[in-house]
């Protein structure tokens, strides 16, 4: 097998906190990929900030999967990582993708996940992560797929939640979601601000809503509760 091109593709919506952090880890981990930030309108500094990095930035309407899919679409590395803002790389993180996309038959799989800040439920909740199922994967922890298999399942769907949870299903029916050995860490603010039980509650009872087949637009604006914009790419379950 040949050499491995990887394209990272980041959705963005008012991430001028994290955004840096999120790139420079990239960089730290794998000198040689692309990097596509799609933003879906922030008001703060958040393109500003991507300008001024060695990166592509293109704008679109907001909503996760839409500039998800935007970003696949420009994207020419052979396997796309598909990575919130708010999360950062390890730095094997690519030396470990490269080892495990040898294997003809990976096509698909997400990162272990641990949190920026110590709790002894934040450290159940990542503990989770490192087994695939419609409860313990999602977006939050990298989704990483071969350009071909992701066409192939048809992309993302154009929701504004919910989009990591259905490309996975929609994975799950042809292939094995692989767990690979390293972890992302991802941020905690979310769950603290809001109780991290009582979060990770309302987090069961809106994917409970979904498989029940209530609309992610609905879900969205239930989990926000917004009348405006927020950030698309923070630590969304």
């Amino acid at each position: 097998m040949g050499k491995i091109s990887f394209s990272v593709i980041i959705p963005t919506l008012n991430e001028e906190k994290s955004l840096s952090l999120c790139i420079n880890a990239i960089w730290a981990a794998q000198g040689d990929v692309e990097i596509i930030i799609v933003d879906g309108g922030s008001e703060d500094q958040t393109v500003s900030i991507a300008s001024k990095e060695n990166v592509i930035v293109c704008s679109s309407k907001a909503g996760r999967g839409v500039q998800l899919n935007i970003g696949a679409a420009m994207a020419s590395g052979d396997v796309f990582l598909f990575l919130h803002a708010d999360t950062q790389l390890p730095a094997d993180a690519f030396r470990v993708l490269k080892k495990r996309f040898e294997n003809p038959h990976v096509q698909i799989g997400t990162f272990a996940m641990c949190f920026d800040q110590r709790h002894w439920l934040l450290d159940f909740y990542a503990w989770m992560t490192k087994v695939d199922s419609l409860w313990t994967s999602f977006g939050d922890q990298g989704i990483v797929t071969r350009k071909s298999f992701f066409k192939m399942i048809g992309g993302f769907p154009n929701w504004p939640l919910f989009e990591d949870v259905r490309l996975l299903q929609e994975a799950r029916k042809q292939t094995t979601i692989d767990t690979f050995p390293a972890y992302v860490t991802t941020s905690a603010n979310r769950f603290v601000r809001k109780g991290i039980f009582l979060n990770q509650l309302k987090n069961g009872w809106l994917i409970l809503q979904y498989l029940m087949g209530v609309s992610p637009e609905i879900l969205y604006q239930k989990y926000y509760s917004i009348s405006g914009k927020t950030e698309i790419g923070a630590n969304s379950r």
